[in-house]
């Protein structure tokens, strides 16, 4: 289990870089060079700045206004990234804990529910990303197939594919974190139920005195308390 846990930090840890690759690029979305006109210059947009290049490789990005300007997707984008970030870190650092190869978190049960912890921060990261992502994907496609919009038409950006690309990473890992603790909480409920059960027989055997422990075939000693009162002399016995 220490090698699927091992699989498991290393696809959190890449969706976790893929994730903020994601949320701080600026070409989630591009500018389609099927409707534009200049071929030669283009526009790209991200969460944070809106940035326009050329062909000669000139690129000049500048930050949007005022977030109180800006549209409800975007708002909405920019809280859920920002929330994976946050989930996919603090899965990394509890993951660093509840690993079975490191020395610290204690005995194996608290280390694996540490590690569980951890999946389910990797888990939840993962959706925010690709709840996200695919918010924005979808605006993207209903703008540019609305025969209504007469609006710059975009494509979607590469930043699109990466963040689910690291959401897809970040799940698996959070997976496969809750599958490698299953065995440990397995033992430990074993143990328990048979430090109990032992427990018990002791408990029962130690209540006899030592050397007297009850026997289920044992058969009662003989009562010689009635005999004992009856004695028999013989008829030289006061010879």
């Amino acid at each position: 289990m220490s090698g699927l846990q091992i699989m498991a930090f290393l696809s959190g840890l890449a969706g976790l870089g893929a994730t903020i690759g994601a949320t701080v690029s600026n070409e989630w979305r591009a500018t389609s060079r099927a409707s534009s006109v200049i071929t030669a210059t283009w526009v790209m947009q991200g969460l944070w700045n809106n940035c326009a290049g050329n062909a000669i490789g000139a690129l000049h990005c500048r930050p949007h206004h005022t977030i109180l300007r800006l549209e409800g997707y975007i708002q909405a984008c920019r809280g859920l990234m920002i929330a994976a970030v946050c989930l996919g870190f603090f899965g990394a650092t509890f993951a660093l804990v509840g690993m079975k190869c490191t020395k610290i978190g204690g005995s194996d049960k608290n280390k694996a529910r540490i590690a569980c912890f951890a999946g389910g921060n990797f888990i939840v990261s993962g959706l925010c990303s690709l709840a996200a992502c695919s918010l924005y994907a979808h605006q993207i496609t209903s703008e540019f197939f609305d025969p209504m919009f007469v609006a710059q038409k975009y494509e979607l950006g590469a930043a699109l594919f990466i963040g689910w690309g690291g959401s897809i990473l970040c799940i698996l890992g959070g997976i496969m974190f809750c599958f490698s603790t299953a065995d440990s909480f397995t033992k430990s409920h074993r143990q328990e139920n048979y430090i109990y059960k032992g427990a018990a027989s002791h408990s029962h055997i130690s209540s006899y005195p030592r050397g007297q422990a009850k026997s289920v075939n044992q058969k009662p000693p003989p009562d010689y308390s009635n005999s004992s009162r009856i004695q028999h002399f013989d008829k030289n016995a006061y010879v």
